[in-house]
């Protein structure tokens, strides 16, 4: 084995930098620089092999009005892509008035556990949608006075989410399509 004098070294008498941070240095990048990755992703946002066909990805940070946020998120749940509406929630928790992010974080929980539960992780998808189902209903309850904040059915959300989680726990099998939540009631 080599001794760490032994390893080559650059003009200046440098080793090289270890594998893991060349790798590290050639990861996908956006505009401004920021690790972002750019391979293909499917349905539920798995990541697939570069070059593989994925699905349209969700543009990030894109800020939309309440009732654009709930019904983009509800066509790609319908579209059972509760991945990518997760990220539309998120868009919103992160670009709405303070007040509101309670909600919009509670929203992005729910469906990140559908998407968790389709996947096949049942502890994950479970814990996940109970704690999105608390939050919404702790944000409900909380002083907004608003039980149907943007249309949305937070207790028919709240029911939902808790009786999916309890399916996962017992084993169920989940097609995120098949039960995608009605976000409006």
């Amino acid at each position: 084995m080599d001794s760490p004098s032994d390893l080559p070294r650059d003009a200046g008498g440098v080793p090289p930098r270890p594998v893991a941070a060349r790798e590290r240095d050639a990861r996908d990048r956006d505009e401004q620089g920021r690790a972002r990755n750019a391979r293909p992703r499917d349905g539920l946002g798995r990541p697939l092999p570069y070059g593989a066909p994925g699905v349209e990805r969700q543009p990030e940070g894109v800020v939309r009005t309440p009732d654009e946020t709930v019904g983009e998120a509800q066509r790609l749940l319908d579209g059972g892509r509760p991945f990518h509406a997760h990220e539309v929630f998120e868009d919103a928790w992160k670009s709405g008035p303070a007040g509101e992010r309670e909600l919009w974080r509670g929203m992005a929980q729910l469906a990140v556990g559908l998407t968790h539960a389709a996947r096949g992780n049942a502890v994950g998808g479970a814990r996940l949608l109970r704690r999105g189902a608390t939050a919404v209903t702790r944000w409900t309850a909380s002083d907004t006075g608003r039980e149907r904040p943007y249309g949305l059915d937070v207790a028919g959300l709240t029911y939902w989410a808790r009786e999916l989680a309890e399916e996962v726990d017992e084993g169920a099998a989940v097609d995120a399509g098949a039960r995608a939540p009605r976000l409006r009631g």
